[in-house]
């Protein structure tokens, strides 16, 4: 056998082992091909009915923010009149506090005008009747 003979035998051996290796590894890469291309037709008709929900439920928000915003002037309104009256109610609770302290002073100048007036009457009846 000639040094060509060997060397083609060779190539040829590698060759028969290279196709053997190759032949799984084609298969493991046709599996996964046919697996990719089963879950993107299964995303692609999951997609379409969330699609569908998604474009629904921002219908919705649409509707509830344009609701809210039609109403925003309204609680603005009532929180401005919410401070309106606590500001008046501040101003009713100093009066009447005001209203308070004048008639308890009234009532201690009343109360001691009464015992004044009972001791001067009492005093001008004992020199009265002491004469």
């Amino acid at each position: 056998m000639t040094l060509t003979g060997i060397a083609l035998i060779v190539i040829a051996v590698a060759l028969c082992i290279l196709v053997l290796t190759l032949i799984p590894t084609l298969l493991t890469v046709k599996r996964t091909a046919a697996s990719v291309g089963e879950l993107a037709e299964m995303v692609r008709s999951e997609m379409k009915p969330t699609l569908h929900e998604l474009t629904g439920v921002l219908a919705e928000l649409k509707t509830v923010s344009g609701g809210m915003a039609e109403y925003n002037e309204d609680v603005r309104r009532f929180m401005s009149e919410l401070g309106a009256a606590g500001s008046n109610l501040h101003t009713i609770n100093r009066s009447v506090g005001v209203v308070t302290g004048v008639l308890n002073s009234a009532t201690a100048w009343g109360t001691g005008a009464k015992v004044a007036g009972r001791y001067l009457i009492e005093r001008y009846l004992k020199k009265r009747g002491g004469m």
